[in-house]
């Protein structure tokens, strides 16, 4: 399980861009600040009013008063900046985020994407979740391919939305695909799997680039 989530986020740290503002989801998206290319340096925004986070603290490290919007320890780089959550959604809001990288429950070849919710069942709530899939410039989902064999990638998502067409690009363990006008576009594959394997663990049709590449 570590090895795939350590995967996907290896991948995902590739399409940030040195001097992005990025945002990053709880749970498996907080892993990508680890994975950064040598020499790319991004500024880490937190909606509760962070900017310039760190990776995750080492163990005995942590400082109690020091944590991201989902109350996990977190560090601060050199000239990092600290303001109230209305200011951090303004942030949000004005679209000076580059990027946004979250888990999801569902993604549809739409590009509408459920990821705070499943009803009858206790959950924190919406988030900031909302105001960055619309804020940001780029949305990325960062989740397995499936959960315990169901499809989480469909023709149309089942679960209540978070927001309509705003997905970008999806990185699993089995590859990267782009949302397109024409559905989902598979345009990296992990050699670990075929073509049909992805298809198969998928809930809509698969279109596959004439480029596909060997996802790294």
């Amino acid at each position: 399980m570590a090895d795939i989530k350590e995967r996907i986020a290896k991948r995902v740290a590739m399409e940030l861009h040195d001097g992005d503002v990025v945002n990053l989801g709880i749970g498996l998206p907080t892993m990508v600040a680890n994975f950064l290319p040598e020499g790319v340096e991004i500024i880490l925004q937190s909606e509760n009013g962070i900017m310039g986070m760190g990776p995750a603290p080492s163990p005995g490290s942590e400082d109690v008063d020091v944590v991201n919007a989902g109350a996990q320890y977190v560090t601060v780089n050199p000239g990092a900046m600290f303001f109230d959550s209305a200011t951090s959604f303004g942030i949000i809001r004005g679209g000076h985020v580059d990027a946004t990288i979250l888990g999801a429950l569902e993604v549809d070849e739409k590009g509408n994407l459920s990821n705070w919710i499943v009803p009858g069942k206790m959950v924190p709530g919406m988030g900031g979740a909302m105001d960055l899939v619309i804020g940001a410039k780029k949305v990325i989902i960062a989740m397995q391919h499936t959960q315990k064999g169901k499809h989480k990638i469909l023709k149309e998502c089942t679960l209540p939305y978070t927001a309509l067409g705003v997905v970008d690009l999806i990185i699993t363990e089995m590859g990267v695909m782009e949302i397109t006008d024409g559905g989902v576009l598979l345009t990296e594959l992990h050699p670990d799997f075929t073509v049909e394997d992805v298809a198969a663990a998928t809930g809509c049709k698969l279109l596959v680039s004439p480029d596909l590449k060997e996802m790294v």
